[in-house]
């Protein structure tokens, strides 16, 4: 029962990220901008915290 609602979880997700691209292409790239910058927030987060470990947490 449960890999049935994960797949209908993944479809809903799928047709509304198709949606918003359709419907509004410029409001999409700024989602997809958005999430790109919060990666690349949190990569450098992890290896300022890496750098800190590393220099023995002074």
């Amino acid at each position: 029962m449960a890999v049935n609602a994960k797949k209908v979880a993944v479809y809903v997700l799928v047709v509304f990220a198709l949606y918003v691209i359709i419907t509004d292409p410029a409001k999409a790239a700024d989602y997809v901008q958005i999430a790109f910058e919060g990666i690349s927030d949190a990569a450098t987060a992890v290896g300022d915290f890496m750098t800190w470990l590393a220099d023995g947490g002074n």
